[in-house]
């Protein structure tokens, strides 16, 4: 029995480390089948490999992405942090924001203006410390506003609007925790661009312009100018339509 004691024990030592090291082997996996099906991650939470933007006001911190301007430093134009592996043209993205003052957005389908500079043009998903632009369709540095919250907006080949009310805009803002964590998604599918904050849909719009419409560019996030701000993102993470 002493024998048999010793062997069984001589086993396990040599057992447990296999474990733990298949165990610590499992963990990228286990991570990666935390996301919902189709999706996959922008960030490897650690760094900002690709990504490409101004380091003095990106930075990857404790899991999150992190857009930061300073009073000592204001910002003169907007810039952006810009997703730098694939251009999206339709996809759902889901990700987490926090804002403490001022203004961001994410873009979409856009372009790249001034890779310098890091500016880009195009769709954007508004992100706003207060409660007038968040949730909105603005075209950075093209048409402007597309469509307001609570607005279900059609464009014409001409570039009329035919505007639906389908919610009201003061209560859709309620919707928005202004201080804490909210969940953002985007679907962009065909000529189709939906807005949602906490399962909520915020704007949606159908653009027929052809000579304006855009199909597919870059992903990114923007530092706004003005006042000192912070934004974070985390959880970033997007799955392709129509493949």
């Amino acid at each position: 029995m002493r024998f048999l004691t010793h062997s069984l024990l001589g086993l396990s030592l040599l057992v447990t480390p296999l474990a733990g090291q298949l165990s610590a082997q499992e963990k990228p996996q286990a991570r990666e089948a935390k996301l919902e099906d189709g999706f996959h991650s922008l960030f490897n939470g650690k760094d900002l490999t690709g990504w490409k933007g101004n380091t003095e006001l990106w930075s990857a911190e404790d899991g999150m992405i992190v857009g930061r301007t300073t009073v000592e430093k204001p910002l003169e134009f907007n810039t952006f942090l810009i997703y730098d592996e694939s251009p999206v043209a339709n996809f759902e993205l889901r990700l987490d924001y926090k804002i403490h003052k001022g203004n961001s957005g994410i873009q979409y389908r856009s372009q790249v203006l001034d890779e310098e500079k890091f500016i880009v043009g195009g769709y954007q998903a508004d992100i706003d410390s207060g409660p007038t632009y968040v949730g909105i369709n603005y075209e950075e540095r093209a048409r402007g506003i597309l469509a307001e919250r609570g607005q279900r907006v059609a464009i014409a080949e001409d570039g009329t609007k035919d505007v639906e009310d389908f919610g009201d805009r003061a209560e859709l803002g309620k919707k928005v925790d202004l201080e804490g964590w909210n969940k953002y998604v985007v679907i962009a599918n065909g000529n189709k661009l939906s807005h949602y904050i906490n399962g909520e849909l915020m704007s949606e719009v159908i653009d027929n312009q052809t000579d304006k419409a855009s199909a597919s560019g870059v992903l990114a996030f923007q530092v706004h100018q003005g006042p000192a701000m912070v934004v974070q993102f985390k959880n970033i993470r997007i799955k392709t339509l129509g493949e």
